[in-house]
């Protein structure tokens, strides 16, 4: 036994770290529960950010509150239609600010959007891209395909690009978009 220890005062230091570790494994046990929920609501939502303003985040919920488009592209690797209801992209990057419109010029013309999924990647399109009084393609951001909510692979949100020959520069499981500048 420990030097100097009685078997007296052995006992409560036994009992004491005994319950400790029951503690401590009750506690990790509860965060890993919840650890998938965490994960899962990060991925439900969507943050937008930009130079001087603060972040936005968008939940599906918000997403579903705004008004909607429709559109229909080709998708060459399916080789099959797909219709997507959505945002338009601009609509959501008004929240922070985007130059859009009539202050789409000079140097705002060099301003990009990143475009961020879940499993890390990443496309690029120019602001004049979005916006759609200076393009004449749409650039949303979907939340159902052919009348149905987005599927576990592409959702809960996805970047949907029309006018591109390939949807490369779609974004599945969308969870971040940028606004950034290339001065």
């Amino acid at each position: 036994m420990l030097s100097g220890m009685s078997r007296k005062n052995f006992a409560p230091l036994m009992i004491a770290a005994c319950l400790f570790l029951v503690s401590q494994t009750v506690v990790n046990h509860a965060s890993a529960q919840q650890a998938p929920e965490a994960r899962s609501s990060a991925k439900d939502a969507l943050t937008l950010t930009a130079p001087a303003h603060d972040p936005a985040q968008i939940s599906a919920a918000d997403l579903k509150a705004m008004p909607h488009l429709t559109i229909t592209i080709h998708n060459s690797h399916s080789n099959a239609d797909e219709t997507y209801s959505g945002v338009r992209l601009s609509d959501l990057l008004a929240k922070v600010g985007a130059p859009l419109g009539s202050e789409l010029h000079g140097k705002a013309l060099a301003n990009y959007i990143v475009a961020t999924g879940s499993d890390g990647y990443k496309s690029v399109l120019a602001l004049g891209e979005v916006d759609p009084s200076f393009h004449p393609g749409e650039v949303m951001v979907a939340d159902a395909m052919d009348g149905k909510p987005l599927d576990a692979h592409s959702g809960p949100f996805k970047l949907v690009v029309t006018e591109d020959k390939r949807p490369a520069r779609s974004v599945r499981n969308l969870v971040s978009i940028e606004l950034k500048s290339a001065q």
